[in-house]
């Protein structure tokens, strides 16, 4: 399964160096960034298309990575709550196996017929 992954990788990255070498003179255009709003007036830097794919998949990289991680650490907290169940049934169990066995005197003879209740005649 693990190469299959790394397979997977190479294969996405060979696909983003090809289509970046196709489309060069598209991803090298610059553009800049503005921002007038009502009490801020910004504008950016000439930055190139590639640039900002880059740190645009770079982002979202982290977010996915943060998220990952919080659902991993939720996942970690719930096999030790399961882990404290395991061992308190476990716990359980063995002291059920080590209560004492009840003999009972079974040398009357055969049969135990069930009592039936008297009739009402």
């Amino acid at each position: 399964m693990k190469q299959i992954k790394v397979l997977v990788v190479i294969l996405f990255l060979l696909l983003i160096v090809v289509l970046s070498v196709q489309n060069y003179a598209a991803l090298s255009t610059t553009i800049n960034f503005r921002a007038n709003l009502l009490f801020l007036n910004y504008q950016t830097a000439d930055l190139s298309i590639f640039l900002i794919a880059v740190v645009a998949f770079l982002f979202g990289v982290m977010v996915i990575w943060f998220f990952g991680l919080s659902e991993r650490f939720s996942f970690k907290r719930q096999i030790k709550a399961l882990m404290k169940d395991v061992k308190s049934n476990e716990m359980e169990l063995n002291s059920l196996r080590n209560l004492p066995v009840i003999t009972e005197d079974i040398s009357s003879g055969g049969d135990v017929s069930p009592v039936s209740p008297p009739v009402n005649a």
